[in-house]
């Protein structure tokens, strides 16, 4: 079975989401915006608790609040919220990201999928940009630094490229890390294969840009050549540093790609993490019977769903109103599979 999760647009959700600011990782921000949604809809379906009025939720089944349509479960029931304004008026950019473990060839119809259902919410018949994230790619500074790449520009030329393609983060903030070190990333192939499917999507009229994320001089550099159409979005984190590193900054800029920082996790939703939001537990929501369930004991018995639950894909999007710089809507999607009955 697919599990369909989704925050909604978390700009009209309650003060309990962590909005997201710029140093803050996503996984905090979309944990906790899935966490709202699904009480929210709880809620709903409880009404105000007949002793003290409060919206309490109480331990409803999860069939109240979910939707199934043949072979895919949507937590919650979801209903589009489409942008108040004419598409024109919009700057709509999506983030997808391929999680750890799971095979590439895949990758193509989950592509599709994560438009789609992005296109839907939003009521949009097309996105600005597509950047994706692989799974496994870390952006090393210190390796950028060892980079051979010549320097022939002028430094009053390089401020200036600073100044206008990145976005320095505060050198105090601990930002962490979030990124699963134990997954090789693809290799170049592997990642151009899936570019392919990018490349008829910006063909068809549906992306208008294209966007990596995590890629170093070297990777770009094997990456570019064999790509027609061309990422013009370069997406790293700067973890340990305020600016983006001197040798790929004068390699984006020979090559047209603007630098953008961001602090997003690569693996945004481990399997654990999920496991524990549907689960039983204190913390979870009761659509997956807990660990015990799978491994067939007594205690693990119930009305959830029973089966090991492995995360696919996760999608960002964002849509900001050009002429106010406001965002009126913003959330994530999330799918995963459910091998029931194991």
């Amino acid at each position: 079975m697919k599990l369909i999760l989704s925050t909604s647009n978390i700009m009209s959700a309650g003060p309990s989401v962590i909005r997201r600011p710029i140093f803050e990782k996503s996984n905090t921000e979309l944990t906790s915006s899935l966490r709202e949604n699904f009480s929210a809809h709880q809620k709903h379906i409880s009404g105000p608790n007949q002793t003290n009025g409060t919206t309490t939720p109480s331990k409803h089944s999860f069939r109240t609040w979910t939707t199934q349509r043949e072979d895919a479960l949507y937590i919650p029931t979801h209903t589009p919220s489409p942008l108040t304004e004419p598409r024109e008026a919009y700057d709509i950019t999506v983030k997808l990201f391929y999680l750890p473990n799971i095979p590439a060839s895949r990758r193509c119809v989950q592509t599709r999928e994560a438009i789609d259902l992005v296109l839907r919410e939003l009521g949009s018949s097309s996105i600005d940009l597509l950047i994706v994230s692989f799974p496994g790619i870390s952006f090393d500074a210190d390796d950028e630094e060892d980079s051979d790449f010549e320097d022939d520009m002028p430094a009053s030329n390089l401020h200036s490229t600073i100044t206008q393609t990145s976005t320095s983060l505060p050198a105090s903030i601990e930002t962490g890390s979030c990124e699963d070190s134990s997954t090789t990333p693809d290799p170049i192939p592997t990642m151009l294969e899936t570019w392919r499917t990018l490349e008829s999507l910006h063909t068809s009229g549906l992306i208008s840009r294209l966007g990596v994320a995590e890629f170093g001089v070297s990777r770009l550099s094997k990456f570019l050549p064999h790509t027609t159409v061309r990422p013009s979005v370069d997406q790293i984190n700067v973890k340990d540093c305020c600016v983006v590193p001197k040798p790929l900054i004068l390699y984006a800029k020979k090559e047209g790609i603007e630098l953008l920082t961001h602090n997003d996790c690569t693996n945004v939703l481990p399997r654990g993490t999920l496991r524990e939001i549907l689960g039983k537990g204190q913390r979870g929501v009761g659509v997956l019977d807990g660990e015990e369930g799978v491994n067939g004991s007594k205690d693990g018995e119930g009305e959830g769903l029973r089966g090991d639950v492995e995360p696919q894909w996760v999608v960002k999007y964002t849509a900001v109103v050009k002429d106010r710089g406001v965002v009126e809507s913003k959330g994530y999607f999330a799918v995963a599979e459910l091998r029931e009955g194991q």
